[in-house]
């Protein structure tokens, strides 16, 4: 499975990520794929930079967000899916 995670590249008490496109199999400083991003949470305010239109693609044929990447491309404004039914399900139930 292909999954969009986070791969650390900061030195030590200064972590920055890129967010790659990986083998779900891979180590987490391994290969990957794609990179198809930048974050640095120590700067402030916290920096990043996606390529949001290789972000759809690589969710558009199946890759699999991390929690983090998740929350990183949400606030980006890409949608993604199991994020999407959670709300949608919080939706129904408050309406209850």
């Amino acid at each position: 499975m292909v999954k969009i995670r986070l791969k650390r590249i900061g030195s030590k008490k200064n972590p920055i990520y890129r967010v790659v496109v990986a083998e779900s199999t891979s180590p987490r400083d391994g290969r990957f794929i794609e990179s198809i991003g930048f974050y640095s949470p120590t700067a402030q305010p916290a920096e990043v930079r996606l390529d949001v239109e290789r972000a759809k693609y690589w969710m558009s044929v199946g890759a699999q967000p991390s929690d983090t990447a998740a929350y990183l491309l949400k606030t980006h404004g890409v949608a993604v899916r199991g994020q999407l039914k959670e709300a949608r399900a919080d939706a129904v139930e408050s309406t209850k």
